[in-house]
């Protein structure tokens, strides 16, 4: 029964009894974790040692957990709380914004699957909700890197029908089945403004996108998020907050 410790992000959580919890965790090096915190609502001294008075939805801590190939859940047997996020109670569209994260993540990773990269992009995009200014960068920045993460980067540099140079135009229209952009129209496509590409190129660089035209980052984001409903095949009940800008 292999033993480790990582550092998590609690994207999911239900109680299980009385005194304890079945969590997923996205962890830095094991992936998403799904496990069974026994004994981690109890208030006894031990306890509290133990997990830090329980595990509370989008908080990081460090975790050890025992896993075994015949139990679909693993053990829990340690959590020590590091962030608390605790903005997040205080602000309505923040706590929105990242359970529209935690859903989102928690639905495109696979089990124990490990994706460093995209615990590091909801571990910052978590930070980022601190500013309130700089929200829809954050949120955009996030979308992004889980997606190319994944494996689901689009293209924004060839025409993925014509398989060529996409070329300069007013606007766009990107096919969700091809994971790209076009400059030809179909049933299913989505129209996205050329100003919108160029917002997505600078994040495709890694510029800082701090202060760019609202608009452009809301369109962008609605763009990112129907691609990732489109990938999904289904919409995810938090998706509102991203589709219908807050």
């Amino acid at each position: 029964m292999p033993r480790f410790k990582d550092q998590a992000i609690c994207i999911r959580h239900i109680d299980w009894s009385e005194t304890s919890q079945v969590v997923v965790l996205l962890t830095q090096e094991h992936g998403k974790l799904r496990g069974l915190a026994k004994g981690s609502k109890r208030t006894s001294p031990s306890s509290v040692q133990r997990f830090s008075g329980g595990i509370e939805l989008l908080t990081m801590g460090q975790v050890v957990a025992v896993t075994k190939r015949t139990a679909e859940l693993a053990t829990l047997t340690e959590w020590d709380l590091q962030e608390d996020h605790h903005y997040l109670r205080r602000d309505l569209t923040a706590q929105r914004l990242a359970m529209y994260a935690a859903d989102l993540a928690n639905a495109i990773l696979a089990d124990e699957d490990a994706h460093p990269g995209a615990f590091a992009a909801v571990s910052e995009f978590l930070a980022g909700l601190a500013d309130g200014a700089d929200r829809g960068a954050a949120l955009l920045r996030f979308q992004w890197a889980l997606l190319e993460d994944c494996g689901f980067r689009p293209e924004l540099g060839r025409d993925v029908r014509r398989d060529g140079p996409l070329g300069k135009a007013r606007a766009y229209t990107f096919d969700p089945v091809a994971g790209g952009l076009t400059v030809e129209n179909g049933v299913a496509d989505w129209r996205v403004r050329a100003k919108t590409v160029a917002l997505l190129r600078r994040v495709l660089e890694g510029e800082d996108i701090s202060g760019a035209d609202a608009d452009s980052v809301g369109r962008a984001n609605r763009l990112l998020c129907v691609y990732a409903r489109a990938i999904l095949d289904k919409e995810l009940p938090t998706m509102g907050v991203v589709l219908n800008g807050g």
